[in-house]
């Protein structure tokens, strides 16, 4: 209990960690419940990896053509418009092949994650790039995030949060049940993009704070709870957002108390909640049948 009073502090050191993860711990479930939904999970696998080698490329380029410079906010914006790009047009080429008839495919997307993983470490391999503290960015060190790469968290996830409340019936529509969202002349292609961008953007910029593991762990865990707790996406995105936060925040407690690093911490959490859920319900379900008998 002293521990979580010390961290809810508002003078507590570390409260931009805090506030980053709670933010994504929040909005990121909600995001990755279309993953699912849409049985696009490997595909949340592959895309902060990717999100990660963009992130790589941005850097490259960047002290290559324009020599050494420290992190600042222009490496941070350098490296999340790295991000986007990269993950925008992998997702704009999966949905034009997916339109096609041709299927995202399992190993499409597993051939994206290892080439997305090599490409990264072979970016990296120079020391130059080393040097100008990139590999900090990648990882995602929730311990240090600045005022101003909060408050571009804050906002861009504020946007996605409200992008997703106010067109939530018609991007469950289109996810669920396109040949009705089709019969009742719905835009599919334009809520597809809508969606996807939403994707690209929680993903982008989510792993510059977090780093690629703890972003699919806060997009898969989160809603595959929620998904035993709830019917109905409505109900499902609300437990999911709450899961996520208490996941941040207990994870968080944890970390600073035993001193171990916050993103993994968190993500093992989440992963124990999950495993007790599932065997609660397998016990009730068991004593459910033991009752009948």
């Amino acid at each position: 209990m002293d521990t979580l009073l010390e961290i809810l502090n508002s003078h507590f050191l570390l409260r931009n960690a805090l506030h980053g993860g709670l933010i994504i711990g929040i909005v990121a479930p909600l995001v990755g419940i279309y993953l699912l939904a849409r049985r696009m999970v490997f595909l949340g696998v592959a895309l902060p990896q990717i999100s990660t080698a963009g992130v790589a490329a941005a850097f490259v380029w960047h002290t290559y053509f324009h020599g050494h410079q420290s992190r600042d906010v222009s490496d941070f914006m350098l490296a999340l418009v790295g991000s986007t790009i990269l993950t925008f047009a992998v997702i704009l080429g999966l949905a034009l092949l997916e339109r096609r008839g041709r299927g995202l495919g399992e190993g499409r997307i597993g051939m994206l994650y290892a080439i997305a993983g090599a490409v990264t470490i072979l970016l990296l391999a120079s020391d130059r790039v080393t040097e100008i503290g990139v590999l900090g960015l990648l990882k995602g060190e929730i311990i240090a995030i600045p005022d101003i790469e909060l408050l571009i968290l804050f906002l861009g996830y504020g946007a996605i949060l409200i992008l997703l409340t106010v067109f939530h019936k018609e991007l469950v529509l289109v996810t669920v049940d396109r040949e009705m969202a089709i019969s009742l002349g719905k835009h599919v292609l334009v809520w597809d993009m809508l969606l996807f961008g939403i994707i690209g953007v929680a993903i982008s910029l989510g792993v510059l704070v977090v780093g690629p593991l703890v972003m699919f762990g806060f997009l898969i865990v989160p809603p595959l709870i929620a998904g035993r707790l709830a019917i109905g996406m409505r109900n499902v995105s609300i437990v999911a957002a709450v899961v996520g936060a208490g996941v941040a925040l207990a994870g968080f407690a944890f970390a600073y108390r035993l001193d171990w690093p916050t993103g993994p911490t968190d993500v093992a959490l989440a992963g124990v909640v999950l495993a007790l859920v599932a065997v609660g319900q397998a016990v009730r379900a068991l004593a459910s049948r033991i009752a009948v008998q």
